[in-house]
């Protein structure tokens, strides 16, 4: 190539604005480095300088137009707003002008990625972390109705009233052993039971809705039914076994 063609060349690249792709950018560049080696000496050195700058923000400029539709929505865009808008309307402008701008516009876009990145992980957390506690509440709510339904069973009632009266009134076997003859002879230790005058559940409260006053649940939940019950023997009979002998005598206690 010749001088003068050089010339041609390095004058219409900056007089002719052009947006490139990132496929373009690289071999833009690398042509870029033989020209200023052509003409370095000459009077058109300034002109291949000029040309390596404009082609330069001609790809800074493509890069951040991609990357702010990359980002949209995951990073203010601000700064590559001001970068592009700066590069659009300084195209013919000054080498120097010309690199301070592209490298405003590679900076506007690598914080604009790293906000993304940074907005993408934070969104990430936020799903694991929200996935996480919906598996422990299932978890949770899995266990409390295994449990529920254990106890809500004869033989779960049972265990269960053995084990309370024992950790709260420091009752033993012999009188677990008059409670679980009371309250077979009252409900057959089903939280379902009910008799034609209202008594309800295990112990056969009168009216069942006496029983709220340890839980709400107290109508489908064996266990509030049994802390209410050991309740009011220890303060009418102080024992089962007080409890199972009123009955014995009167057929209700």
């Amino acid at each position: 190539m010749t001088v003068a063609a050089a010339a041609v060349v390095a004058v219409s690249a900056v007089v002719t604005p052009v947006v490139v792709s990132n496929a373009y950018a690289e071999p833009a560049k690398q042509a870029a480095g033989p020209l200023s080696e052509v003409v370095k000496g000459s009077p058109i050195a300034p002109m291949a300088l000029q040309h390596t700058a404009a082609q330069d923000s001609f790809d800074a400029l493509a890069v951040a137009q991609i990357t702010e539709q990359q980002v949209q929505g995951r990073a203010d865009v601000t700064q590559l707003d001001s970068a592009i808008a700066a590069l659009k309307s300084n195209y013919s402008s000054d080498s120097t002008t010309l690199h301070k701008l592209t490298v405003a516009a590679d900076n506007a876009v690598t914080t604009a990625n790293k906000a993304a990145v940074e907005h993408d992980a934070a969104v990430a957390a936020a799903q694991k972390a929200a996935a996480e506690a919906a598996a422990k509440a299932a978890a949770e709510a899995a266990a409390a109705a295994a449990a529920l339904a254990q106890v809500n069973t004869p033989d779960g009632a049972r265990s269960y009233a053995q084990s309370t009266m024992a950790s709260s009134y420091g009752w033993g076997g012999d009188q677990f052993s008059c409670l679980n003859s009371l309250w077979n002879r009252e409900s057959g230790w089903n939280y379902q039971a009910y008799n034609p005058s209202g008594a309800t559940g295990i112990p056969q409260a009168l009216p069942g809705s006496k029983m709220a006053s340890v839980g709400t649940d107290w109508a489908t939940d064996a266990a509030t039914q049994i802390k209410w019950g050991l309740g009011y023997i220890a303060g009418s009979y102080g024992t089962p076994c007080g409890a199972w002998s009123h009955s014995q005598s009167y057929n209700w206690y």
